[in-house]
């Protein structure tokens, strides 16, 4: 007998905490842009925010809005709204303050598929929720497929959140949006860089490796073909060959005390031979390839010569001079 194939419905989820615009982009993209072309959508809210949303409106377009409790949100009660509604989209507006994983751990109903997420993050609030709610702040910038930083202005500061974020989440659209609507990517008038790209070789201080990882991570292209030559630590992942490593360095992000380890894959027929944590000096080319884990293209190294090193002056690099 043959088996009867799962439709796939899309899942779209808005993060962000409250105030932070997720209403009022749902709004907007449901009703005044027609996202779901009248297909059956159901809308889960799980909070009820400042802004509100017109239940007539919605259901004009055919979008069935269920207001969702974290109690309540269970894969029984999700199964129940799937019989209900029988929806061929499905849009959760998640509560800021909730668990993150709750949402992806839970079983729900087959065919749902999430294919995008996005996080708000109200620009005026940013440094007081990253410095009091780090965890929270982090989980939803580090799952997001897109940040929308709304209600900027010119003492935003776009380079530095950019660059910050760059070092939890690589695959992300960032975009900021001023008070009037108006948006743009952040790219224009960053930083002037304090190592040189414009030859061939790009020779790298030890406290440098931030900016350029950040910069190389939005502007791979810029890179590719060219030598690089640089001190970084060890870092050999488990499910990587014996000729692939990571160089980098552990750098401190925009969220205060929050600190990752940022570097590029680097290709080495010698890799197996180096440590975990152990100093070395890289020098190879730039190239770009595919990352699946970032669902994307970025920056590639194919090292010439990798050689021990003693430890840098600082632990920690940066993403601001």
């Amino acid at each position: 007998m043959k088996k009867e194939e799962v439709k796939e419905i899309p899942v779209y989820v808005f993060m962000g905490f409250l105030g932070s615009g997720k209403t009022q982009f749902a709004k907007d993209t449901l009703i005044k842009q027609d996202f779901t072309e009248g297909q059956k959508t159901l809308l889960l809210i799980c909070e009820d925010g400042e802004e509100e949303y017109d239940i007539e409106a919605l259901k004009r377009k055919n979008i069935f809005p269920e207001f969702i409790t974290e109690e309540n949100l269970t894969t029984d009660h999700l199964l129940d709204l799937a019989r209900t509604y029988q929806p061929e989209n499905v849009m959760i507006e998640y509560n800021g303050m909730w668990e993150l994983d709750r949402i992806f751990q839970i079983r729900v109903p087959k065919g749902w598929t999430v294919v995008q997420i996005i996080s708000f993050v109200d620009a005026t609030t940013f440094d007081v929720y990253v410095n009091n709610m780090k965890k929270v702040m982090m989980d939803q910038l580090r799952n997001a497929d897109m940040i929308i930083f709304n209600r900027c202005d010119e003492t935003t500061k776009k380079a530095e959140y950019r660059r910050s974020i760059r070092a939890v989440n690589r695959r992300a659209q960032i975009i900021f949006e001023g008070k009037n609507g108006e948006t743009d990517n952040g790219m224009d008038g960053d930083i002037e860089l304090p190592f040189d790209t414009s030859g061939p070789r790009i020779e790298l201080s030890e406290e440098d490796f931030g900016l350029f990882y950040a910069d190389a991570a939005d502007n791979p292209d810029k890179y590719v073909g060219k030598k690089v030559h640089f001190k970084a630590q060890v870092h050999r992942p488990s499910n990587y060959s014996d000729q692939t490593f990571v160089p980098g360095r552990f750098a401190m992000t925009c969220c205060a005390a929050d600190i990752a380890f940022v570097g590029f894959k680097t290709y080495y027929g010698g890799a197996k031979t180096l440590k975990d944590r152990e100093w070395v000096m890289v020098e190879g080319e730039i190239k770009k390839e595919f990352y699946p884990e970032f669902q994307g293209e970025g920056p590639v190294i194919y090292a010439d010569n990798v050689a021990k090193t003693s430890p840098a002056a600082e632990d920690l690099v940066y993403f601001t001079y």
